[in-house]
């Protein structure tokens, strides 16, 4: 009669579960793995700093002088003053003008703000254009002692009567 040994069936069981379990981890592990590696590679993609962009040649066009009325160009608003025509050429290239008309800024506000377009909006070096641009902004746009309104005096208050329907 032929032993039979319950014992090796039962370690073979367990071995196979086990070398199951340890396939299914390592598969766990590996989609783990791949998934954070693909999303490094994207993250780092997405906020790799971009190269900034080389001065663009403006083209002054004369007869945009002629939209000139009362000091100020009638496209844009911008206060026609020295400068102005540059500002217009590669501010408004990317946005409105109101931008620059409904914001005051001191010359260094303005640099900042240049700086922070350059980084992240993707604004080329204004190269020797710069100086002239923030002379323009730092006299026409900067800070005025405006705040708002002066608060209410002498005013005789009334309570609403509730009305009752």
């Amino acid at each position: 009669m032929k032993k039979t040994n319950t014992h090796t069936g039962f370690s073979r069981l367990v071995y196979a579960v086990f070398l199951t379990l340890l396939a299914f981890v390592l598969a766990i592990s590996l989609s783990i793995l791949a998934l954070i590696t693909y999303q490094d590679n994207h993250m780092a993609e997405v906020f790799k700093p971009k190269p900034p962009r080389q001065a663009t040649p403006v083209l002054i066009i004369p007869e945009a002088a002629e939209g000139v009325r009362n000091g100020v160009d009638i496209g844009t608003g911008l206060i026609a003053d020295e400068g102005w025509e540059m500002v217009r050429a590669n501010c408004t290239a990317c946005h409105s003008a109101k931008l620059i008309t409904q914001n005051r800024q001191t010359r260094d506000g303005w640099k900042e703000v240049i700086a922070w377009m350059q980084e992240t909006q993707g604004l080329w070096d204004l190269g020797k254009n710069e100086e002239l641009i923030l002379d323009y902004l730092a006299k026409n746009y900067a800070p005025e002692n405006k705040g708002r309104r002066a608060n209410l005096k002498n005013i005789q208050w009334y309570v609403l009567k509730e009305s009752r329907n």
